[in-house]
């Protein structure tokens, strides 16, 4: 077992210590595994898939990635560590419309630190992975909402990271392209990566290899 990400006593609070969503949680995600996180809203998801991925440092606990911890990192080799090793899939897919679909998945590869001569070949997969290759020259804002989804994947795996840290990745998205983006995140995880899906959708929840259910500060298998 190969353990891709895993958060060790996870604490964390808000509003002056009056809420308390992560109150010394203990998770593991393994490789070629697709980990569904489910809750009431507010009850700390969001909170548990930013502390993972180093967008936020836990009050205590550490996180390792790839066994590495990270709370000795300081920001310049947190980001740089976040950069290379994990990939990012919010609700809103946060492209720059003014750019087309190949330069938004590009920027992925510049932060990531890839050769300049690797990344025309490595956009191009990604893209046609996500089945967005067509599109690969047109601007983002004359995307349709699921093609602009795809294109947040295509740049999410373009650097091949270790680990995918997924927000509502298709709660803007019709069945079709809710369908499309879930089998995105499948083939990943079938290439041995490790997929953290935050998700209001009990179905898709389901065909998850696990499901945590997020309350009251703790974190447990549903």
């Amino acid at each position: 077992m190969t353990i891709a990400i895993s958060g060790r006593g996870l604490h964390q609070t808000f509003d002056g210590g009056r809420v308390t969503p992560l109150a010394g949680v203990d998770v593991d995600v393994e490789a070629g595994h697709m980990v569904a996180v489910v809750g009431a809203s507010g009850s700390g998801k969001t909170t548990l898939l930013n502390v993972l991925g180093l967008l936020d440092r836990p009050e205590r606990g550490e996180v390792l990635v790839g066994g590495q911890s990270t709370t000795q990192l300081d920001e310049r080799r947190r980001a740089l560590l976040r950069a290379r090793h994990l990939g990012f899939v919010f609700q809103d897919s946060l492209v720059d419309h003014r750019r087309t679909a190949a330069e938004n998945v590009a920027l992925a590869c510049v932060f990531a630190g890839m050769r300049r001569s690797a990344r025309t070949a490595s956009v191009h997969a990604a893209l046609e992975a996500a089945d967005v290759d067509h599109r690969a020259g047109s601007l983002a804002g004359t995307l349709s909402g699921g093609e602009r989804q795809r294109v947040a994947v295509a740049r999410a795996i373009v650097h091949r990271p270790e680990v995918l840290l997924c927000d509502e990745p298709t709660g803007n998205l019709d069945e079709a392209n809710t369908s499309r983006v879930f089998d995105l995140l499948t083939s990943f995880v079938a290439g041995g990566g490790a997929v953290v899906l935050v998700t209001h959708d009990l179905e898709l929840a389901e065909r998850c290899d696990v499901v945590l259910r997020v309350s009251g500060g703790s974190v447990r298998v549903a």
